[in-house]
């Protein structure tokens, strides 16, 4: 017996030699677990399975297991919270550096966090509808680059033949006039089929919304609301069966939707009246918007073999109006649609920030490198003490992640200011109102610092690690191999830096050059002194003909009676941006083979006067006059750049073409062809086609006003006299062509203000970089430069010496910033007008400025390391 418990306790023992299991195994357990194997072995149970019975029966040694994991890891997190209150003591005595590494990397961290939270709503967030995945809009396309909206035509044959889709629906963007208060106030509706909302999965927060039924000509006119416009407009109270006058139409209130939600499928409006369409009569006009929610389970391949198959049906039935067979109805993913281009300017950001980033750690490690210089003794009194490497590499480790923790918590302010700037002053982007420093952003925020901390830490940590600690002690801190290898690895660091500035200062002076081409463009017309504003007349007016004009005759007359006003024309279309009035034709001369794709050009009805006001020249033939009306022959008038490309060489007067595919009208003539001016933006080809507002009467169109005086002068005289005309009629849009232009720029300027603001920043981080090394260097070699100087060393000498050490990292970085430029550049390639992604003269004249900056940062230490007194650096410990 005492042989078997004298064994148990061996075995005990060595089964707890551990101190921690020692110490948390006490004396009562002990003595439990024995006396049970005991109890055991005298029952004639070998003594191994009595040991195992005793420890199960009692928690044994798992317990102590258990208990001694749980004490070490309380032990670890105890030195945890001891390591970040020293990192944290270590910051406070050193504010200057804390301050310093903190606001850098809260820079770079902060900036990136903006950009990934647009990119996060732009690009990657759901749209915010039931299965999102399945909607899709419906375009015509004829080829992989063009496409475009479809027809009433084609919608009947969708509704009635698809077979791929669990609802569609049509929107037709637009607006109205709005009458309140005896006065009429142009809105911007979008009027749908009844099954819109439905289609989306859009709930209404009241009311039963739209009906089967009520999109069919003829039914009441209903018409849902958002609660923030019914506010707006009407104040407080219960919409649902109140009224709306629109274009002198009375619709009645059927439902409103959620408050703060005005964008649905890509559109934003306040107003959503029922669209009501009557039988087509031909395959267009195209203007209308498809949408769809696939059934589950059906693919988007699958849905436009499904209407493709329509489009083959229906083309017999309108070729005579309709000749390009190859037009087939294809679907889109919504999401798709409505991001549209927006992923190349927000991977222009997001490479510029990540560069920025970059930067920002590379200069920070540069800075805890020449810290962790200054504490190798501290460190070799640590080890002296008995601090085991593991120990002191954690301690090194857990200050650069304290570091960057502190630049994350900084970086979630810098991320909110930099997304509300961005929404300021960055391109205009879909769904960029979204944006907000979520959960993901503020995740990627933490990661971001976590992995920024960690890569500043590594090379401290490494060379806290690398060498003899002991040594230390006794060379105190200029051990020469340490400090070589510590000023090697600072400049990498800093060609490093040089080599991620380069390719922003590059992408910048790129940007630059091609908004200042973009500047230089001539739009066609003189901008200056001209006045432009929109006109709606209500669809539901007296529309005969004669009516029409006569409206547009008396509102042309009475503006130019306004004292100031030297011409007016009007148009259905405004340069520089033609807000998708385009039309097809086809030439007689030079027909389109059967079934092909007709030409489509920017197009545009307009008064005899417009070209007067707008100062667009008469290249060859005749302007329209009062006799092209509707009862004479049908006549165009053609851009110089369009009679170039499809009569080169001859001349396009005389030339007949049939407008709109149909070959049943009577071809229409060109008699004239004018200069060349900007529909399709600035970067655009010229190409453009007029008709007569005489001969085709709109009921919407483009009031251009060229004045002797300053234009803001005759804003409010214009408005009345419009006005005084027909109350219900709408004068909006009332500005400057001049400040259209800088509208349709605003893009590619803000783009570039934003990429110049991150390739200054990285410019002025490199050369902080440069400066912090070389300052570092004029310290550590203080003494030899005393030397030196002592000896008769010219003091210029001295400058150039260390003025060439920082320039051959920096040249270096340059060199190889020049190589990763080249690669990378063509990333830009999309953004840029007439300006090659690979400019050698943007390259060269990059480079030099950015040599030049580096040059005065390694000036400055070369210059202090020229004034070291001999007598003061020899005296140095």
């Amino acid at each position: 017996m005492r042989h078997s418990i004298a064994r148990l306790r061996r075995r005990l023992r060595a089964l707890t030699r551990r101190p921690a299991l020692e110490r948390e195994m006490d004396d009562e357990m002990r003595f439990h677990v024995e006396m049970e194997a005991a109890e055991l072995i005298r029952a004639g149970i070998p003594a191994a399975e009595a040991w195992r019975r005793a420890r199960v029966a009692f928690g044994g040694v798992e317990r102590f297991k258990e208990e001694a994991r749980d004490a070490r890891i309380g032990r670890a997190l105890e030195e945890l919270v001891a390591d970040v209150r020293y990192a944290l003591r270590g910051l406070r005595r050193s504010p200057g550096f804390a301050l310093t590494a903190i606001l850098t990397l809260a820079l770079g961290i902060g900036a990136t966090s903006a950009v990934f939270s647009a990119i996060s709503a732009v690009l990657l967030a759901p749209l915010p509808y039931p299965t999102p995945e399945r909607l899709v809009r419906i375009y015509e396309q004829n080829s992989p680059t063009n496409r475009w909206t479809i027809s009433n035509a084609d919608w009947q044959a969708i509704k009635e033949q698809q077979r791929s889709f669990e609802s569609v629906a049509l929107l037709e963007p637009g607006g109205a006039a709005l009458s309140t208060g005896g006065q009429a106030e142009w809105v911007r509706v979008g009027r749908v089929t009844s099954g819109f909302f439905r289609t989306l999965g859009v709930q209404l927060v009241r009311g039963g919304g739209f009906q089967d039924g009520d999109d069919v000509l003829g039914a009441p006119p209903r018409v849902i609301v958002s609660q923030d416009f019914w506010e707006r407009y009407f104040g407080v109270g219960d919409p649902i069966g109140r009224t709306l006058m629109l274009d002198r139409v009375s619709y009645t209130v059927v439902g409103v939707l959620p408050r703060g939600v005005s964008e649905y499928a890509g559109m934003e409006a306040g107003v959503w009246p029922i669209l009501q369409l009557p039988t087509p009569s031909r395959r267009g006009p195209f203007g209308f918007v498809g949408i769809g929610r696939l059934r589950d389970g059906v693919t988007l391949d699958a849905a436009a073999r499904d209407l493709a198959g329509i489009s083959e049906r229906i083309f017999p039935l309108w070729a005579s109006g309709f000749q390009d067979r190859t037009a087939r109805l294809t679907p889109y993913s919504l999401h798709e649609v409505i991001v549209g281009d927006a992923s190349r300017p927000l991977t222009v950001l997001a490479i510029a920030v990540g560069l920025v980033l970059l930067i920002a750690i590379a200069n920070v490690a540069n800075l805890m490198l020449v810290r962790a210089t200054g504490r190798r003794r501290e460190i070799a009194v640590r080890s002296a003490l008995g601090a085991r490497r593991s120990r002191l590499a954690r301690l090194l480790l857990t200050e650069s992640l304290v570091l960057g923790g502190l630049g994350g918590v900084v970086g979630l302010a810098v991320a909110v200011l930099g997304l509300r700037a961005l929404s300021v002053v960055g391109p205009e982007l879909p769904r960029l109102h979204e944006a907000s420093l979520d959960l993901r952003a503020v995740v990627f925020t933490a990661m971001a610092a976590l992995v920024s901390g960690a890569i500043v830490g590594i090379y401290p940590l490494a060379f806290g690690m690398s060498r003899s600690l002991g040594s230390d002690m006794r060379s105190g801190e200029r051990g020469s191999g340490t400090a070589r290898s510590a000023q090697l690895f600072q400049g990498a660091l800093v060609a490093a830096e040089f080599a991620l500035a380069l390719p922003l200062l590059l992408a910048a002076g790129l940007l630059l050059h091609s908004f200042a081409k973009l500047q230089r463009v001539d739009p066609g017309f003189e901008a200056r002194n001209l006045l432009t504003s929109h006109i709606s007349r209500p669809a539901t007016a007296d529309s005969e003909p004669a009516t029409v004009l006569r409206f547009w005759d008396d509102a042309r007359r009475r503006v130019r009676e306004v004292p100031g006003v030297v011409e007016a024309g009007l148009a259905t279309s405004l340069p520089p941006d033609n807000y998708g009035e385009t039309n097809n034709f086809d030439l007689l001369e030079k027909p389109v083979p059967p079934g092909g794709a007709e030409p489509v050009a920017p197009w545009s009805w307009v008064t005899p006067e417009l070209f007067a006001a707008l100062g667009v020249p008469l290249v060859e033939g005749r302007l329209f006059d009062e006799a092209d009306d509707a009862d004479a022959p049908p006549v165009v008038l053609v851009s110089h750049a369009w009679a170039r490309r499809y009569f080169p060489g001859e001349s396009a007067i005389g030339k007949r073409m049939y407008v709109g595919g149909c070959r049943e009208c009577v071809p229409s003539t060109v008699v004239g062809v004018v200069g060349d001016v900007k529909y399709e933006g600035l970067a655009g080809s010229g190409e453009a086609v007029y008709e007569s507002v005489l001969q085709a009467p709109q009921s919407s169109l483009y009031l251009v006003v060229r004045t002797a005086v300053a234009p803001s002068s005759v804003v409010s005289p214009i408005r009345e006299r419009l006005r005084s005309l027909d109350p219900d009629v709408p004068v909006r849009d009332l500005t400057t062509m001049e400040e259209r232009l800088a509208t349709s720029i605003a893009n590619p300027r803000r783009l570039t203000w934003l990429l110049g603001a991150f390739a200054a920043a990285a410019v002025v981080l490199a050369a902080l970089g440069v400066f912090g090394v070389m300052s570092y260097v004029v310290a550590q070699q203080r003494k030899e430069i005393g030397v030196r100087i002592a000896l008769g060393a010219d003091r210029a000498a001295v400058v150039g010496m260390v003025v060439r050490r920082g320039m051959i990292r920096a040249t270096a970085g340059l060199a190889l910033g020049v190589l990763v430029s080249l690669q990378g550049m063509p990333v830009l390639q999309a953004v840029l007008f007439e300006v090659s992604a690979t400019d050698a003269a943007t390259v060269v004249a990059t480079s030099l400025l950015l040599l030049a900056v580096a040059l005065a940062a390694c000036w400055l230490p070369g210059r202090r390391a020229a004034r070291i007194q001999p007598m003061e650096a020899l005296n140095i410990e």
